[in-house]
């Protein structure tokens, strides 16, 4: 099974919504302060949302581990 690049896109965006509200929260409870808060997490998104990419489409050239339905 393959998996297609819009798919993995939407799992990526949507994983990093999540993520990246925990990480403004965190930094919002350290520092109480909003707009390092949103820098922090606008950084966080963008570096981490590309690397997730790259990670998900890199596994799915590998076969190991997967079998045929």
């Amino acid at each position: 099974m393959k998996e297609m690049r819009s798919r993995s896109i939407i799992k990526a965006l949507s994983w990093r919504f999540f993520a990246t509200s925990i990480t403004i929260l965190l930094v919002f409870i350290f520092t109480r302060r909003w707009v390092l808060s949103f820098e922090v997490g606008g950084l966080e998104l963008i570096t981490k949302l590309l690397f997730y990419y790259l990670h998900e489409r890199t596994w799915g050239k590998i076969a190991w581990g997967l079998k045929e339905a």
